[in-house]
């Protein structure tokens, strides 16, 4: 094989053999950073460097045993709390699910100023739920949940701040009731319904029974006050007319022959002085008749 060939054919094998360990090399020393990620570097459990920005940091005491990398994420995070049991302002168990919003803003806080944060975390919204809401009534908690929300993610944030983590929105997602404590809220609701109809309907029937009364009053003045117009009506009228006149003997003819009852009494009229009422009715006499009886028949 020419000698020239075999040079070549070593440099390419040594310079393929040498790019692996360069990699090797560049990996051991140096550290990687995501965007949006911390590392925290630590020499025997003691924070030496903290990397932030995205790309690779040559830190060549990563080869060392004793030294560790810590990723912590610094993207917006959320936890979700379901089911925290709060006893409002009247002794009424509540049953709410929370949704917060976070991201850790100091890694090494994060990481050292708290053994686990996260766990810390159930403890402190458990409370600061308890301590708000247990102020507020149901319907405050059922109609107050954003402002109630912006009051946990105060509350909460005043205390995770000293751990790294930032608080950025706290949503109350579910209000609810236990069912046995719900079943009885319908109940007492129920019964206070039916109890507002029977007395709406109570009040309804007494108030058309006044209105019928001051009706039947109203109705029974009007008539009282036609009837008492009639006569004197009439009063004024006769009033009016001549005594002998055609309109005032026809008048009282009328009012006579309206006295007349048809079917108890039998009445002849008209006749004047050529036939007597007695023969016109052609009754056979027997003795003289009552005044009364005369009378009558000569009508």
């Amino acid at each position: 094989m020419n000698p020239d060939t075999l040079q070549l054919l070593v440099g390419v094998a040594i310079g393929i053999s040498v790019f692996p360990l360069i990699a090797l090399l560049v990996r051991a020393t140096t550290v990687a950073v995501e965007d949006e990620e911390a590392v925290l570097v630590t020499e025997f459990g003691k924070l030496v460097e903290t990397y932030t920005e995205p790309g690779l940091h040559f830190f060549p005491a990563k080869v060392f045993p004793w030294t560790t990398l810590t990723h912590v994420s610094l993207r917006r995070d959320f936890r979700r709390f379901d089911a925290v049991h709060v006893n409002d302002a009247r002794g009424t168990t509540v049953v709410v699910d929370l949704w917060l919003e976070l991201r850790v803003s100091d890694a090494a806080k994060a990481i050292f100023s708290v053994t686990d944060w996260d766990h810390a975390l159930q403890n402190l919204v458990s409370h600061a739920t308890t301590s708000i809401l247990g102020g507020r009534e149901f319907h405050e908690i059922l109609s107050d949940r954003t402002e109630l929300g912006e009051l946990l993610a105060k509350d909460i944030a005043a205390e995770t701040d000293a751990w790294g983590v930032t608080i950025e929105r706290v949503f109350i997602r579910n209000v609810s009731l236990l069912p046995e404590v719900s079943r009885q809220m319908f109940e007492t609701i129920s019964a206070r319904l039916e109890r507002a109809k029977a007395d709406i309907d109570e009040k309804g029937r007494l108030d058309a029974a006044q209105l019928e009364a001051e009706t039947h009053k109203r109705v029974a003045a009007l008539v009282a006050e036609a009837k008492g117009q009639y006569p004197a009506a009439v009063g004024r009228a006769l009033a009016t007319l001549r005594p002998g006149s055609k309109l005032f003997d026809a008048y009282n003819e009328l009012y006579e022959l309206s006295l007349v009852r048809p079917h108890r009494t039998i009445s002849f009229r008209g006749f004047k002085e050529e036939v007597r009422a007695v023969d016109a009715a052609m009754l056979p006499l027997e003795g003289q008749l009552p005044a009364r009886a005369d009378t009558l028949l000569k009508r």
